[in-house]
């Protein structure tokens, strides 16, 4: 288990926040706990939680009026939070879950099922950072590819003029074909060079079209996946 995760504990009850302090402690994450309402935006801010357990009932602002500030910021909006309530109606799950809850238990819990609840939760974050990571890696990457081909596109237009130069050169100097005649080979080399790193480049642009046909966007697969607890909690 990752000793250095971070979690955020908001319970208007004072057992409950007491009861993970203590559970979680022992398992090596790192807990801070609030029991009002604008005090979790101001503790997340400062305690840059991992996950928040949230009760969804607390004085100054619900559970889901928290969720749904925290989800508009774009600094806070990728942490985890796994609501807690009394409220066992299916009309209160989906509310949290459009607000943008990761996971959602009802009181009373059962502290086996929480844990696994929070372990998931935080696998799936961490898959999700990887898959965004290999994303921005993969733009850069196609980024660059069109980049090289705009260059190369430049460089074969300055060999053009550098061949045409040449052809002057060997037209106006007796001795010209002798001197040209190897800058001549050498430019016909590198063509060669260009030409192919052009197809390659080509290949790979066409290889990745292809491949965005088919491809769903992080956003799109968090929104799918939450429909999917959507559904099991149902």
């Amino acid at each position: 288990m990752n000793t250095q995760k971070k979690i955020l504990i908001a319970d208007d009850e004072t057992i409950n926040l007491d009861f993970f302090d203590v559970m979680l402690s022992k398992l090596g994450f790192v807990v801070e706990k609030c029991d009002d309402g604008p005090e979790v935006i101001e503790k997340v801010k400062k305690f840059m939680p991992d996950l928040i357990i949230l009760d969804n009932i607390m004085p100054g602002m619900t559970g889901r009026e928290i969720t749904k500030a925290l989800k508009k910021d774009p600094i806070h909006k990728n942490i985890s939070i796994i609501m807690l309530s009394a409220l066992d109606d299916v009309k209160d799950k989906v509310a949290g879950f459009e607000a943008g809850v990761d996971d959602y238990i009802t009181k009373p819990f059962n502290f086996t099922e929480v844990l696994a609840r929070i372990n998931a939760v935080l696998r799936n974050r961490a898959l999700f950072d990887q898959i965004k990571v290999r994303e921005t890696r993969l733009a850069l990457a196609e980024e660059l590819n069109k980049d090289l081909k705009e260059n190369l596109s430049v460089f074969v237009g300055s060999i053009d003029e550098l061949d045409k130069a040449i052809s002057l050169i060997s037209e106006k100097a007796a001795d010209g074909g002798e001197i040209v005649k190897p800058v001549s080979e050498k430019i016909l080399s590198v063509r060669k060079h260009i030409a192919a790193l052009d197809a390659r480049i080509e290949k790979t642009i066409n290889e990745w079209d292809n491949l965005k046909k088919d491809e769903i966007g992080l956003s799109i697969l968090e929104s799918q996946i939450r429909k999917f607890l959507q559904q099991e909690q149902s």
